[in-house]
């Protein structure tokens, strides 16, 4: 059995997070940045929710790309964001010790742009031995051609492709588990979209569970 004939658990796998900055986001063509925000705040979260290792990474903050995501920062107050110059992060001594210290071998993904910081490093971590899983609507790339090659040549260095939903819910895998089932069920309702909505409604008009504090009163129609 290879590594990717197995699922991923919250205690073998580790996410990275490359250069979500201004600087790079201003480049991305190929998904609607606001969209592009809320999935990798989303995954964030999830990820937090499940204690699983983060690496958070940045090229050039004062000189170019700008600070990482204020959205990504809150996830992870205080933790330490690994600076670089290279454009792969492989190359960077930190990004290498910093993989090294989650003593992970599933590594999911995500980063900007698609083409060079996320592709680069993937392929060389791939050769490494680490099993990589590319989140691709959690990245960006400078137009959608860019961003199809680059998956593309990802997966034929060995690389799996997935999206935001798929990626989360493979922690949570079975809904008899209910360590963080509420937890997860608050962000999914928040952030997750259509999913997000469906939760809600299942929680409110199917199971009956009170309206949230924030959700708008819905005044019964009188006749007149």
């Amino acid at each position: 059995m290879t590594p990717y004939q197995k699922l991923y658990t919250p205690e073998d796998a580790a996410i990275v997070f490359i250069d979500h900055q201004p600087q790079m986001l201003f480049g991305v063509a190929n998904i609607d940045r606001a969209t592009l925000i809320n999935n990798v705040t989303l995954l964030a979260k999830v990820a937090k929710e499940f204690n699983v290792p983060t690496v958070l990474t940045a090229v050039e903050t004062e000189s170019f790309s700008g600070y990482i995501w204020p959205q990504l920062l809150d996830v992870f107050p205080g933790q330490p964001v690994v600076e670089r110059t290279s454009m792969n992060s492989w190359d960077d001594s930190g990004f290498r010790q910093a993989i090294e210290a989650t003593g992970r071998k599933n590594i999911i993904m995500t980063g900007l742009w698609t083409e060079v910081c996320v592709t680069w490093p993937t392929i060389e971590m791939l050769g490494a031995g680490y099993n990589i899983y590319v989140v691709e609507d959690c990245c960006g790339a400078t137009s959608q051609a860019a961003h199809d090659a680059a998956l593309s040549r990802m997966v034929q260095a060995g690389a799996v492709r997935l999206t935001t939903i798929p990626a989360l819910l493979e922690f949570q895998r079975d809904w008899k588990n209910r360590e963080h089932y509420d937890a997860l069920m608050s962000i999914l309702k928040q952030q997750a979209g259509a999913y997000g909505v469906g939760v809600e409604y299942a929680y409110t008009m199917v199971h009956k569970a009170p309206q949230s504090a924030k959700t708008p009163q819905v005044v019964p129609h009188k006749e007149h």
